[in-house]
């Protein structure tokens, strides 16, 4: 059974090797795609430790997992959060490590305006919040508004609470010995995927030439280094 990696950042398909270019462990959906082509329709293990990342990209990925024509099963090695946590929705059976966590919240973004664009970003992340629970509500059975309570709270599972809620199908190794009354932990601080700033991003592109090229890569990448080092990574 073929294995697909859901791994470190979530990113749309342009930035993928800005981040394989610092090292940052990153999943795409190119990758993802490359990965459905060569299984050719068997089944496939998509095995998931990643802190989440870009949206659209997350929900790229749960349509190509959902479209794809073999048996999906999702296995969540250690974090499944934010936009992971769409990825994992797509299996046809998830599965989840004893050791495992699920994190789900709302929608973020940057915005910059007066408040007319303010209430227009405000706007679009509530509609962003009720599209992810669209996705929740399909695998869970649970209804908008107990999701989007979840979400709103920052809401972090361990495998038995993921389970409880229908997030999760199956505990790995589990013989009926885990409680099933483990509460949720909220925590409203920290970011959970390293995601590089917009501006960072461009400044790579126009200083570097993109991997394939006759670039000096040695001497660019520690260049890159030294920009990592001075906090161009947020």
């Amino acid at each position: 059974m073929p294995d697909i990696e859901i791994k470190g950042t979530i990113v749309d398909d342009d930035d993928g090797w800005i981040y394989d270019w610092f090292g940052i462990a990153n999943t795409t959906a190119k990758k993802v795609k490359n990965g459905l082509e060569e299984a050719k329709g068997e089944a496939v293990t998509v095995k998931v430790n990643s802190g989440g990342g870009d949206l659209f990209a997350g929900n790229e990925i749960y349509y190509l997992l959902k479209a794809y024509r073999g048996w999906v099963t999702v296995d969540i090695m250690g974090l499944a959060a934010s936009a992971a946590t769409v990825i994992c929705c797509a299996g046809n059976r998830v599965r989840a490590n004893p050791g495992a966590q699920y994190m789900i919240h709302n929608v973020s973004c940057v915005a910059a305006g007066d408040y007319n664009a303010m209430d227009h970003a405000s706007q679009v992340l509530q509609n962003a919040n009720k599209a992810v629970s669209n996705i929740y509500q399909l695998k869970t059975g649970m209804s908008e508004q107990e999701l989007l309570d979840l979400m709103n709270q920052e809401s972090w599972m361990d495998a038995t609470k993921a389970k409880e809620y229908g997030f999760v199908d199956e505990i790995i190794g589990d013989g009926g010995q885990l409680s099933q009354a483990v509460p949720v932990l909220h925590n409203a601080a920290g970011r959970y995927a390293k995601i590089l700033d917009e501006e960072v991003k461009e400044k790579i592109r126009n200083t570097v030439k993109k991997p394939g090229t006759d670039a000096d890569f040695s001497i660019q990448r520690n260049m890159l280094n030294l920009m990592r080092l001075r906090g161009g990574q947020r």
